[in-house]
């Protein structure tokens, strides 16, 4: 009887490693998911814990991975995500942009193992170019605050290519805009979070700045199933997964009040330094190679994510 393929996914308790260790036990392969829990919960592994095949080991992994036996494919996903998390852990994301990937592109050079690197649209800074290309270099500040965060995944790409060139280690990136969905946690400081929690309570909704900067919301199902088209293509330069739909911060925020039913006022606080004006990608790449696009409309998305965020606020 032939093995079952092996995944392991560093992050796998956070919002989107979760969804995405679900993926791949679907598709049948063993999930062996690495944590430490700093950002990411348990909870979001609940369902999955005694499922056949799973298995959780609760580590560092910018310290050494040991893993025995076989790898077919290792994706990196572990790092703090939000701003509120990266500004109050900005030595801990920045050592696992850099000594965490190091790791991980190690353990997937060991064992032959497809490697994906979980990068974000962060790498484009407050960009000047809009939408954004994947040759779009980006306007970082490296001496921001924010910079912990950017530039730790702009060290993890250029890593990631230097092991592919050098080792040739089977790599993919992934650029990934705002995702929203169902175990986001209610408090990690995004908008989104912020919102929909702050209208189920039936407080104030603040907004930074005055709220015409725009991004462009992705529901995770639609991101996991790019995920799932990006390891399994021959794609090594980085990919845009996103929706290209783009919102003001405003409007998203009157959606949400408007699907909560709450009556909640809008208020405007001071605009953090280095916050991205637009933020939107270009999907051309997805599209023609991965024959991607996103499904799942932004009203059904925002309904969905609100269910949750009662159920747990409960």
């Amino acid at each position: 009887m032939p093995l079952m393929p092996r995944t392991v996914i560093t992050g796998g308790a956070g919002f989107i490693g979760s969804h995405l260790v679900d993926a791949f036990l679907r598709q049948g392969h063993e999930v062996l998911c690495i944590d430490n829990l700093v950002t990411g919960s348990e909870r979001n592994l609940a369902h999955v814990k005694d499922a056949p095949g799973f298995r959780f080991l609760r580590q560092d992994v910018t310290e050494f991975l040991s893993i025995d036996g076989p790898v077919d494919v290792v994706c990196h996903f572990a790092s703090p995500a939000s701003p509120r998390d990266y500004l109050s852990l900005p030595i801990q994301t920045l050592k696992v942009g850099a000594l965490g990937t190091h790791k991980a592109l190690g353990l997937a050079k060991a064992k032959g193992a497809r490697f994906l690197l979980a990068s974000t649209s962060e790498v484009y800074g407050d960009p000047q170019v809009h939408p954004q290309p994947e040759s779009y270099w980006g306007h970082v500040n490296p001496v921001g605050p924010r910079a912990v965060y950017d530039e730790a995944k702009r060290f993890a790409e250029a890593i990631t290519m230097a092991y592919h060139r050098t080792h040739g280690v089977d790599t993919r990136i992934v650029r990934i805009f705002n995702t929203y969905g169902p175990r986001m946690r209610a408090d990690d400081g995004r908008a989104l979070p912020n919102f929909i929690s702050q209208a189920l309570q039936g407080k104030p909704v603040t907004l930074y700045g005055d709220g015409s900067q725009t991004r462009s919301f992705c529901y995770v199902s639609d991101l996991v199933e790019g995920l799932l088209r990006l390891i399994a293509s021959d794609l090594h330069d980085p990919v845009n997964l996103g929706n290209d739909e783009e919102i003001t911060i405003r409007g998203i925020a009157e959606e949400v009040i408007r699907l909560t039913g709450a009556r909640s006022e809008i208020r405007f606080v001071a605009l953090p330094q280095d916050d991205p004006r637009v933020r939107r990608p270009d999907l051309r790449r997805a599209r023609e190679h991965l024959g991607w696009s996103p499904q799942v409309s932004r009203e059904e998305g925002l309904l969905r994510t609100i269910e949750y965020f009662r159920s747990i606020m409960k």
